[in-house]
């Protein structure tokens, strides 16, 4: 079964581009969720008992299909949020990435492997096994619709779980051509479903008795969503916003740090939660680089037209937050050299760079999700690493330098980090990705990524009678003694 909702009640998803209506999805009620979750705890027995390599083969077919069809993918997403088909197409491409390592390497994290014994324990085997945890509820973002929820989707369902997904409803689209595609390669049971809807098909999702919840949003809706799921002590992974610094050291390379940070910051129109929006710059280069990357972003163009780099903003309140944003930094002093307030046209903001922006506007301590730019001048790397903490999120980072990147990195609390390029990471498959404090906490893809998606089971079994009876009433004091003796010899030493 596909799409799970059969409410009376349904919402229109409107093109950011054009404002024309391009789909039709139903409003899923509580109703919906709890029937699709009931769906789902009766296939997850199905599911689970396949293995590992049965769930990779079927997974493996899920990839090929998405491969087979990325064009028509790749132009829904771009109807539906505004995204240049050429982006849409990367994203596809990094998701197939991820589902492949999933599929491929979910028996080697999960399996059952054993454990050295302690002295005391010589006479048991011990071993540890990652078992799926049910059922679980993934409630996905609308700026990257494929990429996002797929690192929640595919390690899951590698895991041995099965999912019920509630896409954005700036996406649904995308949500429910996904789910068809893995009923194509998985027809006989429910084991991936989609049900449509707003927030307050979230919150049922979160009150529906799965699992787990994996989100992805906003940490203000990462906030609500706990909220719910801790009714049910329902456990959460957060990946929520960032305000992710991008620092250039004197000895960089500026071509690519100027590369980078406008990739960084204006690439998707600057929807990203990894996206760049505070560049920490040597005051020795800053002049040269400022340069480059005003040369560079002001061939950047915003529309909805094939030559176009980047699209609207798809979330038309988002609008107002970007312009609050701009004119903030520049009452508060900020210098525009590239764009400003004339670049918000409806829609879509073209690029905008600004400087000598203090550290207490919005612009440099809330999450923009726009195509800006705060560039600042630093007078040293301490500096830059002092400004880089201060902000609440911790998400990722990028570090310009030849010789000091790696120093420079390990000094500043986020959970991921790129020297001398822009959010790799994220396409390595077998690292975790997440971040801490506003961020979030728990992780998406590697062996992280995984065993999010299970719980482990730790299991000993005895091999022989212990020579050292402990957990008993039959100990003897002599048997107390020999304790006493251990513990001098084992650790007294140290």
């Amino acid at each position: 079964m596909t799409t799970t909702t059969a409410a009376d009640s349904t919402f229109d998803v409107i093109s950011p581009a054009t404002g024309r209506v391009v789909g039709v999805h139903p409003l899923g009620s509580t109703r919906d969720v709890d029937d699709a979750v009931a769906r789902a705890r009766d296939a997850a027995d199905w599911w689970a008992s396949l293995g590992f390599d049965e769930r990779a083969h079927r997974l493996d077919a899920w990839r090929g299909i998405i491969a087979r069809r990325a064009t028509e993918l790749a132009d829904l997403v771009h109807m539906e949020m505004g995204k240049p088909r050429a982006d849409a197409m990367l994203e596809i491409a990094m998701a197939l990435e991820h589902l492949a390592w999933a599929a491929n390497n979910a028996g080697k994290v999960l399996r059952r492997r054993t454990v050295r014994s302690s002295a005391l324990t010589l006479n048991q085997s011990a071993s540890v096994e990652y078992l799926p945890l049910g059922v679980v509820g993934v409630i996905g973002p609308w700026n990257y619709p494929i990429f996002t929820p797929l690192g929640s989707l595919s390690f899951a369902l590698a895991a041995g779980n099965t999912v019920v997904y509630k896409p954005s409803e700036y996406t649904p689209g995308v949500g429910v051509w996904l789910v068809e595609a893995f009923t194509q390669a998985v027809p006989e049971h429910p084991v991936l479903q989609v049900v449509t809807g707003d927030g307050s098909t979230g919150a049922a999702l979160c009150r529906s008795g799965v699992n787990k919840i994996g989100f992805t949003g906003s940490t203000s809706t990462g906030k609500k969503v706990m909220a719910v799921c801790a009714e049910t002590l329902t456990p959460v992974l957060m990946e929520c916003g960032g305000k992710d610094a991008l620092i250039v050291n004197s000895d960089a390379d500026l071509d690519s740090a100027a590369d980078a940070a406008v990739w960084g910051g204006l690439s998707n129109a600057g929807q990203t939660c990894l996206g760049v929006e505070r560049v920490y710059v040597h005051e020795s280069i800053f002049d040269q680089f400022l340069d480059r990357i005003v040369a560079h972003a002001s061939r950047i163009r915003a529309g909805s037209d094939m030559d176009a780099h980047i699209g609207p903003i798809t979330m038309p309140s988002q609008v107002d937050v970007v312009r609050r944003h701009i004119n903030d930094a520049i009452d508060k002093g900020g210098r525009v050299v590239l764009g400003g307030p004339d670049a918000v046209e409806g829609q879509f903001v073209q690029p905008t760079i600004l400087v000598d922006v203090p550290e207490n506007s919005v612009a440099v301590t809330e999450e923009t999700f726009g195509p800006t730019l705060i560039v600042s001048r630093v007078r040293n790397m301490d500096e830059a690493v002092e400004r880089a903490n201060s902000s609440r999120y911790g998400l990722g980072l990028s570090v310009f330098s030849r010789r000091h990147g790696e120093d420079i990195a390990r000094r500043i609390r986020t959970g991921a980090v790129s020297v001398n390029s822009y959010v790799l990471y994220a396409a390595v498959p077998g690292l975790p990705l997440g971040g801490v404090d506003d961020s979030g906490f728990g992780r998406v893809h590697g062996p992280d990524g995984l065993k999010e998606f299970t719980f482990p089971r730790a299991m000993t079994r005895q091999r022989f009678p212990s020579v050292l009876p402990l957990t008993t009433f039959r100990r003897t004091r002599w048997v107390d003694s020999l304790v006493r003796f251990l513990i001098t010899l084992l650790h007294g030493r140290n």
